[in-house]
């Protein structure tokens, strides 16, 4: 490894660094609450260092929430691709979802959860890059839905946005109580709910767990 290599791995491993610190923050603090400084204290690295990754508070929220979704899509969307498209895939979509809600993966909770109440009425680049990600899990969910109705498992007349809509909202719900009330039980609420939403359209709900 020639030394501008050397030089290029350890700025990544120092950006890297400082995202994983950023996330938690931003779990807990909010988005708002990241600071060049902030970081710069917490990880012992000088302020020059963290501006010269990011260039502005801007810059290193956008890429917090690119930090956040790349976590999530490692925890959530790709546990569940490795179930063959149909009922089953959207099933597991619902338990890594419910999965990563109850998992301490950061420091306060779902890092979209409180981003998304932070900036839900704020225009600007932020709440677009949290959108986007939003809206893209959202096509996921829809196009596993059409799969499985394409594989004759759920209900031909379903309405798949719909479907995906409701099975998003007992996930918020499950995962935002489950936070504000210290209160697991919230957790297996929701899943109750998504399965017996999901049996209602199964066209054979023996593919789906137990009640």
């Amino acid at each position: 490894m020639n030394q501008t290599d050397g030089r290029l791995l350890r700025g990544e491993q120092t950006r890297r660094l400082i995202l994983e610190q950023a996330v938690n923050i931003a779990s807990i603090d909010g988005l708002e609450g990241l600071s060049i400084g902030r970081l710069a204290t917490d990880l012992n690295v000088s302020k020059s260092g963290v501006f010269t990754h990011f260039g502005s508070k801007e810059e290193l929220q956008l890429a917090t929430v690119r930090a956040a979704a790349e976590i999530f899509v490692a925890e959530v969307v790709r546990p569940a691709e490795q179930v063959p498209p149909g009922l089953g895939r959207v099933w597991r979509m619902c338990e890594t979802r419910l999965g990563y809600m109850s998992r301490p993966i950061f420091a306060g909770g779902c890092f979209f959860y409180s981003a998304t109440a932070e900036f839900d009425a704020r225009p600007g680049r932020v709440r677009d890059e949290i959108a986007t990600n939003l809206r893209r899990w959202r096509r996921k969910n829809v196009d596993d839905i059409k799969d499985a109705m394409a594989a004759g498992e759920i209900s031909k007349d379903t309405d798949a946005g719909g479907l995906a809509f409701e099975l998003d909202a007992y996930a918020r719900a499950g995962g935002g109580d489950a936070l504000i009330h210290d209160d697991p039980e919230a957790i297996r609420t929701a899943r109750t709910a998504m399965l017996a939403r999901l049996r209602t359209v199964a066209t054979d709900p023996s593919l789906l767990p137990p009640a």
